[in-house]
């Protein structure tokens, strides 16, 4: 078996947020220990996989 090292992909997006929403998940990453960055990645990808569920039914 051959070890593969594989890189992730990533891109520069900007997106506008409400302040209030900022705060809320900028508090909350900093309560986890994750950047502001991962936690937005981790809401996005939930609220898509969560959204598909929905669309097959």
């Amino acid at each position: 078996m051959e070890f593969i090292i594989k890189k992730p992909t990533s891109s520069n997006r900007t997106v506008r947020m409400p302040d209030d929403l900022i705060e809320k998940i900028s508090k909350l990453a900093a309560e986890q220990e994750i950047s502001f960055n991962q936690l937005v990645i981790q809401c996005c990808e939930f609220a898509l996989e969560h959204l598909n569920k929905k669309k097959d039914k």
